[in-house]
């Protein structure tokens, strides 16, 4: 059976598959496969990944798990990441999310937030993007779920500019979002310069990490590092 014919509840649209150096949250400069699933409803004016809304490939979740194991070796406890587009986009992430985890990989999940992600698997490492109003998404963010993060997650903010770091700061201040997981202020690539945020940051005591894309320094924009 060819992968466009499998049916709907056994199939998932990749965009690609590979492995690089993590250049994100906090398992950043670790090896690591990606899996890129096709597909996001939201549009933020910085996504660096908009090859990923449409096309894709079908996979079923044995498929992905067998190229996975290829690409790590066969390494247990090796790292994946799940990212996108946006990955809850499609119903099967969730299933995939636990596959791979019951396959002994350290699993993380990097989604915009868009979607209810308190049902994935609670061994997955949830790196959810906190939509800043420079994004041009901020009323798709669900604050209602923030709650639910736990000391195993990650909140990530993109900062386009001055105003999306008083804005960021002012959410991680009023709900204590710092004391329930660790926080990351990211500098929006070509449009905040890095060492600008670093010194917001310091100058404010903000108890969050400094984030800058370690992929994007090593290789720039280069599809698939």
């Amino acid at each position: 059976m060819k992968r466009d014919d499998l049916p709907a509840g056994e199939r998932l649209r990749l965009t690609e598959i590979f492995r690089s150096l993590q250049g994100e949250a906090e398992s950043v400069g670790w090896p690591t496969v990606f899996v890129r699933l096709t597909g996001c409803p939201l549009r933020c004016g910085y996504c660096d990944t908009a090859y990923a809304f449409h096309g894709g490939e079908w996979w079923t979740i044995p498929q992905v798990l067998a190229k996975v194991a290829e690409l790590q070796a066969g390494a247990l406890g090796a790292r994946v990441c799940v990212t996108g587009g946006e990955p809850l986009a499609q119903p099967n992430a969730f299933p995939l999310l636990a596959a791979l985890c019951d396959a002994g990989y350290a699993v993380s999940l990097e989604t915009s937030g868009a979607i209810d992600w308190t049902a994935v698997d609670v061994r997955v490492a949830r790196v959810v993007d906190v939509k800043t109003p420079g994004s041009g998404e901020m009323s798709k963010n669900l604050l209602e779920l923030l709650p639910r993060l736990t000391a195993h997650d990650q909140l990530k903010f993109v900062l386009c500019d001055r105003a999306d770091y008083e804005w960021a700061r002012a959410l991680v201040r009023e709900r204590g979002l710092s004391d329930r997981c660790a926080v990351l202020f990211s500098p929006s690539y070509g449009q905040v310069a890095p060492r600008d945020l670093a010194e917001w940051i310091l100058a404010d005591h903000l108890p969050v990490r400094f984030q800058f894309q370690l992929h994007k320094l090593l290789w720039g924009e280069a599809r698939g590092r």
